[in-house]
């Protein structure tokens, strides 16, 4: 299809959506191109937004989401009709559970050929498939409706409790043609998408009573509070209070993890014992055992921040609920506190870092061992003692074992430079998370894969060579889904957790223009992710780690249901 182009005259569907997004300070499209949406890619292109192009709709959705998250403006996924927006349609649902805003825009068939199932192209009512699967889905029917529904998806997306949008354009309304001067002024540029919402009065005093009380305190922080922006008064909150802290695994960095106050390496401890923990957009969902014993203490009390009154009292009773945007709800803590009404009780601070001290202690040894073949431990110190003097780096991290050691092991400075599986634990938002963080900050990122989960989105290396991007990704080879030993006692097949032992993934990106390297020990991946580093270009790492190591289904092993004759 010709590229079309506006006249003084005469303007389009296509046009109106990309001149409705640039009004709106959207500057990025992530997507896959085909019938009926390729051209507006191109005229996106050519009005100066950049577009991204993926080889699957699911990464460039995983793009789109971490984009959201990173910048507080939805990120734009743009998809085909039918089998794309389907393939898209995961990650719009996995940003929605992580609370991220973005909005899936999706070309589709004729309207009245699909409401009549008289078997149009790629024929599927995808409003109806999205409704179930994101914070909300509209369709623009008519052409001067596109502003306002490109209006309705941003605020949408990012009001209140952010979460993913689905957008529906048919190709009609996409290839209709209108008075250019009717059709600009249809466009609407939103204002104040996600105003303040400020706390009462009296609940930020309940919840100072129950703080300045508190034997035991401990402030949970979650992804929602690094997604906030709201460093400066958590920060103020945090050294005004001297209250310990645990960072979940995406807010790490929103106060540095070598920080006095930080309980992270005596995070069951902390759990277990504080009688008083404030949630600062964290959920008490299976990610914090939903608050129960034995992870908690049975009679903890908790205050919980969060600008979605329908999650508290969700999993445990709110003692103190804070409903508010973080900013204006730390804001007001710090406003009301009063100088040293809240204070972390000596006897409990010493008996967190006494256990922080041992944790770090028996860290330390695994860390240090340096056995052959090399194993997780090793390779992510590895790892570790470089990104110590690369702290600008996104790391982004997925796998099972490669996940769960690597957030205990590498610490991180600078807010929002960690994204990792989130809240559904999904695998395959590696390279679209990489190539999001990458685009949208213009800094190197480190992509810490397992080799099972960097399978779901390998492809999208041919995309981050095609972009010259600054992404080193590392994969950490064990040979296997969990482990690389499994055994098939029944047949000549692989088991069902066996990959490739041999596996060489440095040659991958060798044949897209990336820089290859394998590593088999930690002094051979320090120099590799060095020059990786240095070099500013693609770059993979191949990292050989004992296939016996690493254990069934990392750190969830209590999550997998065993029956007779398991394993």
């Amino acid at each position: 299809m010709p590229l079309a182009e506006a006249t003084s005259e005469q303007t389009d569907g296509y046009h109106l959506v990309v001149d409705a997004l640039a009004l709106n300070d959207i500057r990025t499209i992530y997507g896959v191109v085909g019938i009926p949406i390729t051209d507006l890619a191109r005229i996106a292109q050519a009005s100066g937004m950049r577009y991204i192009g993926f080889r699957h709709e699911s990464d460039a959705g995983h793009a789109a989401a971490a984009a959201g998250f990173l910048t507080k403006k939805p990120g734009i996924c743009l998809t085909v009709s039918a089998p794309g927006f389907l393939n898209g349609l995961v990650a719009l649902a996995n940003a929605t559970t992580n609370c991220f805003p973005m909005i899936q825009i999706s070309g589709s068939s004729e309207r009245h050929i699909v409401d009549l199932k008289r078997g149009d192209y790629e024929e599927l009512d995808q409003l109806a498939a999205a409704e179930r699967f994101a914070k909300a889905a509209y369709r623009v029917d008519r052409v001067e409706d596109i502003g306002r529904g490109i209006a309705r998806a941003i605020r949408t997306a990012v009001s209140g409790r952010p979460g993913g949008v689905y957008l529906d354009i048919p190709a009609a309304v996409l290839g209709e043609v209108v008075d250019a001067e009717a059709g600009g002024a249809s466009l609407r540029r939103v204002i104040d998408p996600a105003p303040r919402q400020l706390p009462a009065p009296e609940a930020v005093d309940r919840a100072i009573a129950l703080l300045a009380d508190a034997q035991r305190p401990l402030v949970v922080f979650g992804k929602g509070a690094a997604y906030a922006q709201a460093d400066e008064q958590i920060r103020e909150f945090i050294d005004t209070t001297g209250l310990p802290f645990l960072p979940m695994s995406m807010a790490k960095g929103l106060l540095p993890d070598d920080h006095p106050q930080s309980a992270a390496a005596a995070r069951s401890l902390a759990l277990r014992r504080a009688d008083v923990v404030m949630l600062v957009g964290a959920r008490l969902n299976w990610l914090l055992g939903h608050g129960e014993p034995p992870q908690f203490n049975p009679e903890t009390t908790f205050i919980q921040v969060d600008i979605e009154p329908a999650e508290l009292d969700s999993n445990q009773h709110i003692a103190a609920p804070l409903v508010g945007d973080i900013g204006s709800v730390m804001g007001a803590l710090v406003e009301r506190i009063g100088p040293g009404r809240i204070t972390a009780p000596a006897a409990w601070r010493l008996d967190l870092a006494a256990r922080a001290a041992r944790n770090v202690a028996t860290m330390a040894q695994r860390l240090d061992a340096d056995p052959s073949p090399m194993q997780f431990h090793g390779a992510l110190r590895a790892v570790r003692d470089v990104l110590r003097e690369h702290r600008n780096v996104y790391v982004v991290n997925e796998g099972a074992n490669t996940l769960d050691i690597a957030r205990n092991v590498i610490d991180m400075h600078v807010p929002r430079h960690r994204l990792d599986s989130g809240t559904w634990g999904v695998m395959g938002i590696g390279m679209g998370y990489a190539i999001a963080a990458a685009v949208e900050s213009g800094a190197p990122v480190v992509a810490i894969e397992g080799d099972s989960a960097f399978g779901f989105s390998g492809m999208e290396l041919e995309t981050i060579c095609r972009y010259r991007l600054p992404v080193v990704v590392l994969v950490l080879n064990n040979g296997g889904v969990y482990r690389g030993d499994g055994v098939n006692t029944a047949s000549a097949d692989p088991s069902p957790t066996t990959l490739m032992r041999r596996a060489h993934h440095d040659r991958l990106i060798e044949a897209f223009g990336g820089t290859g390297y394998q590593a088999t020990t930690p002094a051979e991946l320090t120099a590799a992710l060095t020059d990786a580093l240095a070099s500013g270009g693609p770059a993979l790492v191949d990292c050989v780690i004992d296939p016996r190591d690493g254990t069934e289904s990392g750190h969830l092993t209590h999550l997998n249901p065993t029956g007779v004759g398991h394993r």
